[in-house]
């Protein structure tokens, strides 16, 4: 590191809290503008937003991982998600802006009835927004305090190395990511919604062409030789797209998908788990942003816009580095390979350029970890503080204790850090705790019959299937021939079919909603489908605006239009033109198809086009 890197570095910072600071006002007139800016987005602003905040610190890092276990085709593990998110953009981005409402929670509280509903409102208010959350930016903290471990060998904190606190032991690589975590909530709690969706467009920005810069520049190393040296130094089977499906290893080490792992990703995963910012039916803080955007339509192009980004452009200049890695560093061992991306840096990057780069991760974490702050204390104060605790205060007071409840989920997420090994780990726990809760988020929009007991069931169930599978696993021997089938992905089939049994049979033995909640939720958002016909029967003056056929049709070109876009780029960085010329024939065709859907039926899809 050269002062110039340093200077780089630090006049970023700068430029983030001046923003922070300029829309510190504008933030703090009202708990609407602190958490969704006044509804008043753009598409490309809040979709840009959503494609920041999934583009952490740790992402490269564990994309890395996962291309030096299993080839470029590990990332199924999250490119199955896919599917998922382009059904909420043509199911259920319409829903969430129609609702009207500020956090995905309260949702709960519309939908259904009782103190069941008052419950699950304060329970997820706590659970996803406090325990999940926090789980979440300890894992992108966790990245980010590996960045600096090797980035700076030997590096102190003022001189200490490590430090014991209440149990927790914090390096001196964490004690300066929680230096950044400080600067970060400051910007946060100033400038809300507003200022972070905006810093989210310059972080992009940032970390997108520098990364594109690091693999441009690591690709043309002598020691990889270009593009057509990296192919032929690569083991075999590291370039497949689609997993190899088996058991062992392959030629050169690289591992190939056992049939569980193929099944858990393509067929179960993506509808099945919760998972922060690909949740089934959206949710979280993709929800948030469609509540903060002006209309329908722009909901609807935020959330399309953010599912091509995320998926199909984003990755390569990741996993270009990742493939060179398995050249560079052959010997790094299980834990360490997701080192290797920040080990590309420090090694071969020059002057400037690594100061660039690294402004680039810290971009990158700061945008993530800013949205979760912000979210996490929006369903603290909104969905908890302001609907259980306190009661009748001015806005003043409730922006205030959103500030409060955001420095709060910093530090708890600090020491939840302090804890975390491994990152994919971390993925694997999330995915794993909530099997089966995702067909519930996904029902509760189109059918009558779901209510308050059918989510908290979804809920508990896998968490504590999870609990008696995990102390079962700690007791046996490690070498016992049942523990594979007590590690993910085979607990992610045991865990969604029990959960689905459990909240289904719950459904069917508790009552359901009021109907008074249910006329008024249908006549609110207007889902339509056949699983609403008792309560539409009573209501023939509401005219659902779905056509469920262009829908569907639209979903599929959708998924089909972004995996053949996705590895289209990926051809094309290969030298296969002639068959990347193919793939981008499809998603011409598959983008068409959606264009003429949606302008033949835009009543059903965009209203007011």
């Amino acid at each position: 590191m050269a002062i110039i890197d340093y200077v780089i570095i630090g006049f970023y910072f700068v430029i983030l809290l001046s923003i922070g600071i300029y829309l510190s006002r504008r933030a703090g007139r009202s708990t609407s503008d602190f958490f969704i800016s006044g509804r008043n987005f753009p598409w490309w602003i809040a979709g840009t937003a959503m494609v920041a905040t999934t583009f952490a610190a740790d992402t490269p890092l564990a994309v890395t991982e996962l291309v030096a276990r299993n080839g470029i085709a590990g990332n199924w593990l999250w490119w199955n998600m896919l599917i998922g998110g382009m059904l909420t953009v043509f199911f259920f981005a319409k829903l969430w802006r129609r609702a009207g409402i500020m956090t995905d929670v309260e949702l709960i509280e519309i939908r259904y009835s009782g103190k069941p509903a008052a419950f699950l409102r304060g329970f997820r208010a706590v659970y996803i927004g406090l325990v999940m959350n926090v789980i979440v930016i300890g894992w992108v903290n966790l990245a980010l305090e590996k960045i600096i471990r090797v980035m700076f060998p030997g590096l102190t904190f003022f001189g200490i190395e490590s430090l014991e606190l209440l149990g927790f032991t914090f390096s001196a690589a964490l004690l300066w990511v929680a230096c950044v975590m400080a600067f970060v909530g400051v910007y946060a709690t100033l400038a809300g919604l507003w200022g972070i969706a905006i810093t989210d467009m310059l972080q992009f920005t940032v970390a997108m062409v520098s990364t594109i810069i690091l693999a441009v520049v690591v690709v043309n190393l002598p020691e990889i030789g270009g593009m057509s040296g990296l192919i032929d130094k690569l083991p075999e089977g590291t370039l497949r797209f689609t997993p190899m499906i088996g058991t062992g290893t392959t030629a050169g080490d690289v591992l190939a998908l056992s049939v569980a792992a193929f099944i858990a990703h393509l067929a179960v995963q993506w509808w099945a788990s919760w998972y922060p910012g690909a949740e089934p039916g959206g949710g979280g803080y993709v929800a948030q942003r469609m509540f903060s955007t002006r209309d329908e339509k722009n909901s609807l192009y935020a959330t399309l816009w953010f599912t091509v980004a995320h998926y199909a452009v984003r990755p390569w200049p990741w996993i270009i580095v990742a493939l060179c890695t398995l050249v560079l560093y052959p010997d790094l061992g299980h834990g360490e390979k997701g080192d290797g991306f920040v080990m590309v840096m420090r090694d071969y990057l020059p002057t400037g350029l690594l100061g660039l780069l690294l402004a680039a991760f810290f971009a990158a974490y700061m945008s993530t970890l800013a949205t979760h702050l912000n979210w996490g204390a929006s369903y603290s104060i909104n969905d908890f503080y302001r609907r259980f605790i306190v009661r009748g205060r001015d806005e003043k007071h409730y922006v205030f204790a959103s500030r409060v409840a955001t420095v709060l989920i910093l530090i708890l997420s600090l020491l939840v850090t302090a804890r975390l090994e491994r990152i994919t780990a971390a993925w694997e726990f999330i995915i794993t705790a909530s099997g089966g809760v995702g067909l519930v988020l996904i029902l509760r929009w189109y059918w009558w019959r779901i209510n308050a007991w059918s989510e908290i069931a979804a809920l508990i169930a896998p968490f504590v299937l999870f609990g008696i599978i995990y102390i079962w696993s700690a007791r046996l021997p490690p070498d016992a021939p049942i523990q594979v089938f007590l590690h993910f992905p085979y607990t992610l089939f045991y865990i969604v079919g029990a959960t689905t049994v459990i909240w289904l049979f719950v459904t069917f033995i508790t009552k359901p909603v009021d109907e008074k909640v249910l006329h008024a939720f249908y006549e609110r958002v207007k889902p339509g489908g056949r699983l609403w016909k008792p309560v539409a029967g009573k209501m023939p003056h509401i005219k659902p605006e779905f056509n469920f056929k262009d829908l569907a049709v639209c979903w599929i070109s959708g998924v089909i239009m972004v995996y053949m876009a996705l590895f289209g780029l990926g051809k094309l960085l290969f030298g296969e033109y002639l068959t990347a010329f193919l793939y981008f024939v499809v998603v011409a065709a598959a983008a068409f198809v959606i264009s003429m859907n949606i302008r033949k039926d835009a009543k059903a899809i965009l209203p007011d086009i």
